[in-house]
C-alpha cells in the first residue's frame, strides 16, 4: 500500500533524485488507481482466420511513440498476438519503468502487439489517455516503475498488477484537456521554430555554395530504379551508385580554382590502440570518435594511450587540425571538428583522420565548412564504402577531395563569417525551442503535482 509523504510546499529544494522515493507522496492526491480508469483489454488475434498480412505489428518507443513494425517479406511472429484499436493504451512490459506507454492514433486500424504488451481501454468519461501517457513520462512516475521492477537477466519488469493498483493524481476532463492543449501548444511551437532554424541553416548552406559560385547539385533519386552490373560499380553503396549514374566524377565548377585537398593539406590516420600501447611510462590523451562531434568536441570523457616521445612528433595534434572521422555508421563518415589545442599533448586514433593544412592557404574554419556543405557532403556520401550496418572512408578519399578555393584567406573567413552568424541565428531559435519545451514540462508537473 502507498503511505502518506509530506506536502510539496513543505520540500526545502526541488530535487528529483531526493524526491524520487517520495512519489506515493503526490499520487495520493486523488485517490484513483489506474485501474478504475483502465480496462485491461486481451483479444487475441486469430491467427488461423487473419492472414498476418493484415496484421500490422506496432512498436512503443521510450517517448511513449508509436511506430508501425516493417518485417522482411514472408516473416511472421511466432509469439501468440493481441488487437489494439484505436485511442487503446498500450505499454511494453519490459520497458514500462522506461516510460514505453503510448495512445495508438485514431486512424490506425489492424494494429496488434505479441503478449509482451498489455493493452488497455480507457474510460473516457474519467481520464484524457493524452494526459496519461504525459503523467507516465513525468520523472517521479517513472521513479516508482524503476523502485517497484523485479525479476532478473535483464528482464525486469513492473508486474501488471501493482501498476494498475497505483493511485494517481486524476483532476477533471476539463483539467486533463487544459493541461495537454497547453503543453501541446508549446511543443507545437517549439517545433515551428525548429523548422525555422533548419531552413534558415539550408538557405545558410545555399548561400555559402553560391558565394563559391557553385551549382547546387540535383537531388537524388530516393528509390532505386536502375540496376547496374557489379563489375561496374567501384564501391557497394547505392547512394555512390546514383551519385555516379546523376552527377558523375567531374569537379565541383566555381568562380575559384578547384584544388584537391592534397594539394593544400595532409591527411593521416592516429594510433591504433592495441596491447602494447595501454597507458604505462608514456601516458598521453587521445581522441575517439565520440569525441569528434559535428563541427565540435566534446571532452568531457578522455582516454589514455603509451606514446614514446620518439612518437609524439608524429601523432600530436596541432592547433587547426580538421578531425574527421573515418565512419563506422553512415552518419559519423566526414563528421568533423577543428581542434584548437585544448588538451596538451593530446594525440588521436585511427579511426580519426587528421587533416593539417597550410594555412596560409586555407584556413580550417573554411575547410569544415565546404566539408559540411551540400557539396562537401556528397561527396563523402558517394566516396563511402559500405557493408553490412558500416559505412566509411579511407584517406586516399578524403585527400582527393576537390576544393573550390578562394585565394586570398581574407575572402574565405568573410564566407565563413556570413555562414557563421546564420547558424548562430538558427541556434537561437533552437535553444529558444528547448526553453519552451522545458517550461511546457515543468509547468505540467507543478500543475499536476502541486
Amino acid at each position: 500500500m502507498i503511505c502518506q509523504i509530506r506536502r510539496w510546499k513543505e520540500l526545502d529544494r526541488w530535487d528529483w533524485i531526493r524526491v524520487s522515493n517520495l512519489i506515493t507522496q503526490s499520487l495520493i492526491r486523488s485517490h484513483t488507481r489506474i485501474h478504475g480508469f483502465l480496462a485491461r483489454r486481451v483479444e487475441p488475434v486469430d491467427k488461423a482466420k487473419t492472414p498476418f498480412s493484415e496484421i500490422v505489428p506496432i512498436s512503443i518507443h521510450f517517448d511513449g511513440s508509436i511506430t508501425k513494425r516493417v518485417l522482411k517479406e514472408g516473416r511472421e511472429y511466432t509469439l501468440p498476438m493481441l488487437w489494439v484499436r484505436p485511442g487503446d493504451v498500450v505499454l511494453s512490459k519490459i520497458d514500462l519503468k522506461n516510460g514505453a506507454v503510448g495512445i495508438l492514433p485514431d486512424d490506425w486500424a489492424g494494429a496488434a502487439v505479441t503478449t509482451h504488451f498489455a493493452v488497455y481501454e480507457p474510460d473516457r468519461t474519467k481520464i484524457l489517455p493524452e494526459y496519461f501517457r504525459l503523467l507516465i513520462q513525468t520523472p517521479l512516475f517513472k521513479a516508482w516503475l524503476g523502485d517497484n521492477k523485479s525479476g532478473h537477466d535483464g528482464r525486469t519488469e513492473v508486474k501488471l498488477a501493482d501498476f494498475e493498483e497505483l493511485e494517481v493524481p486524476l483532476p477533471s476532463l476539463h483539467d486533463q484537456r487544459r493541461l495537454v492543449a497547453a503543453y501541446q501548444q508549446a511543443q507545437d511551437k517549439a517545433a515551428e521554430l525548429e523548422a525555422q532554424a533548419q531552413q534558415i541553416e539550408h538557405d545558410a548552406q545555399r548561400e555559402f555554395e553560391a558565394a563559391l559560385g557553385l551549382t547546387p547539385l540535383p537531388d537524388l533519386p530516393k528509390r532505386p530504379f536502375q540496376i547496374a552490373r557489379f563489375k561496374d560499380i567501384e564501391r557497394w553503396s547505392h547512394e555512390g551508385i546514383l551519385h555516379d549514374l546523376f552527377i558523375g566524377d567531374a569537379s565541383p565548377v566555381s568562380r575559384f580554382q578547384i584544388v584537391q585537398l592534397r594539394d593544400i593539406a595532409n591527411v593521416s590516420y592516429g594510433l591504433q590502440k592495441s596491447p602494447n600501447n595501454r597507458p604505462d611510462k608514456y601516458p598521453r590523451p587521445y581522441l575517439r570518435v565520440a569525441n569528434v562531434q559535428r563541427g565540435c568536441l566534446d571532452l568531457r570523457e578522455i582516454k589514455m594511450i603509451d606514446v614514446t616521445d620518439t612518437d609524439m612528433p608524429k601523432y600530436q595534434l596541432e592547433y587547426g587540425d580538421v578531425l574527421l572521422c573515418e565512419g563506422n555508421s553512415a552518419d559519423l563518415v566526414g563528421r568533423g571538428a577543428i581542434w584548437r589545442n585544448e588538451i596538451a599533448g593530446c594525440v588521436h586514433q585511427n579511426h580519426i583522420l587528421r587533416v593539417r593544412l597550410d594555412q596560409q592557404r586555407a584556413i580550417p574554419e573554411f575547410i569544415l565548412a565546404y566539408i559540411n556543405s551540400p557539396s562537401g557532403q556528397a561527396y563523402f556520401r558517394a566516396k563511402a564504402k559500405r557493408t553490412t550496418n558500416l559505412a566509411s572512408i579511407n584517406s586516399k578519399e578524403v585527400a582527393n577531395l576537390p576544393v573550390p578555393l578562394p585565394e586570398d584567406t581574407a575572402t574565405q573567413v568573410a564566407i565563413v563569417q556570413l555562414l557563421k552568424k546564420k547558424r548562430e541565428a538558427a541556434g537561437l531559435k533552437r535553444k529558444h525551442a528547448v526553453e519552451l519545451r522545458t517550461a511546457a514540462w515543468n509547468d505540467f508537473i507543478a500543475a499536476v503535482f502541486s
